[in-house]
């Protein structure tokens, strides 16, 4: 066990789960954050080791607050809570569906960053990971010979969403650049999780999308900051 500590958002299952599996395989402290304190609590002894629950609703202000007040130090921030409410195009959305997509996969990230800022600066090499989706990439959504392209749009406000969250990861690594940080988002492909009936059909191992979010979680000095990264490592486009 190291000194360094970490908090993974939406951390009780898929992904998230696999993440603080791996920090804390590599000695970290993870703070598994989950909204449901039960389902929490079921991970941190699933995980073992350093992993500690930390009981988060990053749609809701009071428990952001609560949760923040309770992390002195933080080395390591991965924003990954996320929902996708429906599959369907902007001219056939529901704006409500629009609204709680953003709520948690935008302005819970937001939140969240902000709330924990005061430990992350604690940190003598601290990192944020946002975790987004090749799907939110604009590039690849308007190439026709782009698998991306192909679904017409489908899955509006989640895809958009991830565009938004990229261009907030790049707009706090232009800020917090000077003090060091380390900013970047993850693409971390289709992987088997309740995310959809997509992810949930699909044989893609979350353990391996994990890896490349631990990856920019422990990222060198000399690492890249305000990128857009592939789970293999590779540069997505924006």
């Amino acid at each position: 066990m190291n000194d360094r500590t970490a908090l993974v958002t939406g951390a009780n299952k898929g992904i998230g789960k696999e993440i603080a599996r791996q920090l804390v395989a590599e000695g970290l402290t993870v703070h598994v954050g989950s909204r449901d304190a039960e389902r929490g609590q079921r991970a941190v002894r699933e995980i073992g080791g350093g992993a500690r629950l930390l009981v988060l609703d990053v749609t809701d202000a009071d428990s952001v607050a609560t949760a923040a007040a309770q992390v002195e130090r933080l080395d390591v921030l991965v924003n990954n809570a996320g929902i996708m409410v429906d599959g369907r195009t902007a001219p056939e959305a529901d704006l409500d569906g629009f609204r709680r997509t953003y709520e948690t996969n935008l302005f819970g990230v937001l939140a969240v960053t902000n709330a924990f800022l005061p430990a992350l600066r604690r940190s003598a090499a601290p990192r944020i990971v946002n975790v987004s989706s090749g799907t939110g990439s604009l590039t690849w959504s308007a190439d026709p010979d782009h698998q991306f392209a192909v679904s017409a749009g489908a899955g509006a406000a989640y895809r958009s969403s991830k565009t938004a969250l990229n261009a907030l990861t790049l707009f706090y690594a232009q800020t917090l650049a000077p003090e060091g940080f380390k900013v970047n988002a993850l693409a971390p492909g289709l992987r088997s999780t309740d995310l959809n009936a997509r992810a949930a059909a699909s044989d893609g191992d979350p353990a391996e999308g994990a890896a490349g979010a631990v990856r920019l979680a422990l990222l060198p000095d000399a690492g890249p900051t305000g990128g857009f990264f592939s789970w293999d490592g590779t540069p997505a486009a924006w």
